[in-house]
């Protein structure tokens, strides 16, 4: 492997355990936050599918932010995906600076809606 993918790989590794734990501990020690339970188990279950290899995960205030860059925080012109938890729903978007692509809300975070923005994603170059 390349030393340049391995340090990318590493580093989106990286933004996993630290998004996992940033959601762990809001919704531990933040009484109201349960809603982001199902964000959390949705992280979890990416992970365990190798998605961690293919994206980088942060997080904004409270929401999911999914990318596909090298470097922590994202410039204007990159892609990406927002999941904002409400109380029955999730708004999703993929935008990239102020300009947004697509937006849906969904009930669940296994809807076609977010796996097409996910695939879409994935055929961003990494950057």
């Amino acid at each position: 492997m390349e030393e340049i993918t391995a340090e990318i790989l590493k580093r989106f590794e990286e933004s996993w355990e630290q998004t996992e734990d940033a959601f762990a501990n809001l919704i531990d020690t933040h009484p109201g936050f349960e809603r982001l339970i199902p964000v959390y188990l949705f992280i979890q279950k990416m992970k365990d599918a190798g998605n961690n290899q293919l994206f980088r995960l942060g997080i904004s205030m409270h929401d999911l932010i999914i990318s596909r860059s090298a470097k922590d925080g994202l410039r204007g012109d990159q892609k990406f995906i927002r999941i904002e938890a409400g109380e029955d729903s999730f708004a999703v978007t993929l935008a990239d600076g102020s300009k947004m692509h697509r937006q849906y809300t969904i009930e669940e975070l296994s809807d076609p809606s977010l796996v097409n923005l996910l695939e879409a994603l994935k055929n961003t170059p990494i950057d």
